[in-house]
């Protein structure tokens, strides 16, 4: 079996490195991977979105938008190959392939986002792996699972359960751009909605993310 996890930018590098928090991030994958082999994809976060602004406010194609998008989530998954000292795969995986042939070798790799797409993301790369992988797609961010609207607006209500189809309606809804900050792009979820991707949305509290993990009840969104 694999899991394959989605590490929110925001979770990575809120401000600056949540360092403390990815050395025991790192100490509960290791240990998590003896039992299974797991794939971490790494968001691009608000660095990602320091240097997309720039390129939206010169007209800079989309693409030339994404593909810095894309360098930043790698820049990002080379850290964490450097804090697994080791213990994971030691390049970025870079397309669907190239994890494939990382996992054959390796307990854990690490990536960011894969080869440029018009309406991709990290998470939707996330999400293709999982596919190819048969496996089950956690999503890490840096609110506690989806709500009905924004989470800081008054009324504001958690969803504990919801549809494929919830949730691809719901991200229509705001439709897509690089460097979209939000739980999951509409890339993501039409991919999760198409091939019936079993997802898990939580926070970066640890211990959900363990109980996920060994199967147990978790805080967080469920998407099936």
């Amino acid at each position: 079996m694999v899991k394959v996890i989605s590490l929110g930018g925001s979770v990575i590098v809120p401000d600056e490195v949540s360092y403390e928090y990815l050395v025991k991030f790192r100490g509960l994958i290791i240990n998590h991977s003896k039992k299974e082999k797991i794939v971490i994809v790494c968001g691009g976060g608000h660095t990602a979105r320091i240097y997309i602004k720039p390129l939206q406010k010169a007209n800079v194609n989309v693409k030339l938008q994404g593909l810095i998008g894309i360098r930043v989530t790698r820049l990002n998954a080379w850290l964490l190959i450097d804090l697994f000292k080791g213990k994971s795969a030691p390049v970025v995986g870079k397309s669907l392939n190239h994890v494939k042939e990382l996992l054959k070798r390796h307990k854990i790799v690490i990536s960011g986002g894969l080869s440029y797409d018009p309406k991709s993301s990290s998470d939707a790369s996330a999400v293709q792996i999982a596919n190819m992988l048969n496996a089950d797609f956690i999503n890490i961010t840096n609110v506690k699972g989806v709500y009905d609207k924004h989470p800081k607006l008054k009324g504001a209500k958690f969803i504990q359960c919801m549809t494929f189809n919830q949730l691809y309606k719901m991200t229509s809804a705001i439709g897509f751009k690089p460097g979209q900050h939000g739980i999951l792009d509409v890339h993501a979820a039409s991919l999760i909605k198409k091939h019936n991707i079993e997802t898990y949305i939580v926070g970066s509290d640890l211990g959900n993310l363990k109980k996920i993990l060994n199967g147990k009840k978790f805080v967080g969104t469920i998407i099936s």
